[in-house]
């Protein structure tokens, strides 16, 4: 399954299975915002990016599935060895810094899959590890539970 998945990740980054998300409509002011798929996964996004930044390291990690696979400077599968590696990484508050995501691109693939291209900075202390940042990829899945990422490639 996993393989099937890196497969599908592999083509959707190098743009062969990609689709433009549909356009947005502008509802009327008094209107309730749509919910559409892009929309439930930027809340999924943003919704991280808030818990990161108040220390919730397991709040953080509920937009992730229990087997996703994260790619970094090692191959880590498994939401729990995706914790460790979190809670190892940024042991502390002042190491978690204050994260923002970026130049967010939604691409949905089918109903089901989607990926998104952002960036990551992390504004921290000298003392913390300084600024860091770069650039993500990550392949969400529709599960019952809502939108979640399946895999993360973060450089």
């Amino acid at each position: 399954m996993i393989s099937k998945i890196l497969t599908l990740f592999a083509l959707v980054t190098l743009g062969c299975a990609a689709q433009s998300a549909p356009a947005k409509s502008t509802p009327h002011k008094s209107a309730p915002k749509p919910v559409t798929s892009e929309t439930a996964i930027r809340d999924v996004l943003e919704r991280q990016q808030l818990d990161w930044n108040r220390g919730d390291t397991d709040g953080f990690l509920t937009g992730y599935d229990k087997d996703t696979v994260y790619v970094g400077d090692k191959i880590t599968k498994g939401l729990e060895e995706l914790r460790v590696r979190y809670q190892s990484h940024y042991p502390t508050r002042g190491s978690m810094g204050r994260l923002t995501f970026s130049d967010l691109e939604v691409h949905m693939i089918n109903s089901d899959y989607a990926y998104v291209i952002g960036r990551w900075r992390l504004e921290r202390a000298p003392q913390d590890g300084g600024d860091a940042g770069g650039f993500y990829t990550l392949l969400f899945k529709r599960t019952p539970r809502g939108w979640k990422i399946i895999v993360d490639h973060t450089s």
